[in-house]
């Protein structure tokens, strides 16, 4: 959010109070519904979290000071009507009182959200690679360097093609997660990301209409 688009937000209109969206940075999933006022939101952009107004104990709370399941803010934007805000966050647990990732119930995951969690994937890789956790799988293969991980993503896209010629669906999804998987940890390695791959298809999409 910029300045300019903090100074246009329509306080009047809630009577101080905006109604607040927060959606996961990385999968776009839905995680809550509340409501700031602008001392909320600059307590938000200053301290890095996100934080609220409780319109029942009539005070500012940041979101997870008794779980700890802080929802970590990454950014912001305003609606057409100046009267609406959509935080983005990454969330350090469970969002919702009742343990799901979301207020909504974790059921309501759409399609299109599920396909977000490659984000996730990207996020979880770069961290095995820093962190390097004893036995893991994605450490080993991104210490055995690039012309490994391309010969994985080769072996994988065989195991896709025999899949779907001669076994079950369910073996057909299994071997195509191990190869979006290696495609993902291949791309890493060369400082690229599933983005810019659908980006491409993005664009070719256009150059055909």
């Amino acid at each position: 959010m910029t300045p300019e688009q903090f100074s246009q937000l329509d306080w009047g209109k809630g009577d101080g109070l905006l109604p607040v969206v927060v959606q996961h940075a990385r999968t776009g999933q839905v995680l809550m519904v509340a409501f700031m006022n602008q001392a909320a939101l600059e307590a938000t952009q200053s301290l890095g979290r996100v934080t609220l107004y409780s319109r029942s104990k009539q005070r500012l709370w940041t979101k997870g000071e008794t779980s700890g399941n802080f929802l970590k803010f990454v950014d912001a934007a305003v609606d057409c009507d100046n009267d609406a805000i959509l935080i983005l966050a990454e969330p350090a647990g469970p969002t919702c009182h009742t343990g799901t990732n979301s207020c909504f119930g974790d059921e309501t995951t759409t399609g299109a959200q599920r396909l977000a969690f490659l984000g996730e994937l990207e996020h979880v890789i770069a961290q095995r690679i820093v962190e390097k956790p004893e036995g893991s799988y994605t450490a080993r293969i991104w210490a055995q360097g690039p012309t490994r991980m391309a010969q994985k993503v080769g072996e994988e896209g065989v195991e896709v093609a025999l899949a779907a010629v001669t076994q079950e669906d369910d073996r057909l999804i299994g071997e195509s997660a191990d190869l979006l998987y290696h495609l993902t940890l291949l791309l890493k390695s060369r400082d690229l990301s599933l983005a810019q791959v659908i980006a491409e298809l993005e664009q070719r999409h256009k150059a055909k209409r």
